[in-house]
């Protein structure tokens, strides 16, 4: 289960309230940030822009590719630990808008994790140290640490004891 707070919400849907939610110059700040950064081709500068600007939690030597999409609405709810690569295109979403309720939740991302291009990752769910997202992902479930998970639906394709089995050989 997604650790996400849940608001409802009346009237419209919940995307037709949005600035009720979050300041629409905050939007845009971000927007303007999240798409220097996409382009940007100095991962320092990346990170950087991630932590002052987005007041992301980002840790020492992570990489975010070409592309990278962070949550534009609630970035602050996105921590990423050390070493980690986030593949091309992927999205980080920090919130979902919904018919009659809109949901935040946090994003965490442990060290040493590679996550694979085109994937998706759902707001409240934590990826374990050590653990691999296959490309084109969609992860809306917790990933335990040092696994290997994929798909979409996301299934564990091998556990951390079976990753490194496979190491052995």
């Amino acid at each position: 289960m997604r650790r996400t707070e849940r608001h409802p919400v009346t009237d419209a849907n919940s995307l037709w309230q949005i600035y009720k939610t979050v300041s629409f110059f905050k939007v845009v700040k971000n927007f303007i940030i999240i798409q220097i950064a996409r382009y940007t081709p100095f991962l320092s500068v990346k990170n950087w822009l991630y932590r002052v600007f987005l007041r992301m939690k980002v840790g020492k030597k992570t990489a975010f590719a070409l592309m990278v999409m962070p949550d534009i609405m609630f970035p602050e709810k996105i921590i990423v630990g050390n070493n980690s690569v986030i593949g091309y295109n992927t999205t980080i979403l920090a919130h979902e808008y919904l018919i009659k309720e809109y949901r935040l939740g946090e994003v965490v991302i442990g060290n040493e994790v590679m996550i694979g291009a085109n994937s998706t990752i759902l707001p409240g769910v934590t990826i374990g140290d050590g653990a691999i997202v296959s490309a084109g992902t969609l992860v809306h479930k917790d990933v335990p640490a040092g696994s290997f998970v994929g798909g979409n639906p996301m299934k564990i394709i091998y556990t951390k004891e079976e990753m490194e089995k496979r190491k052995e050989i």
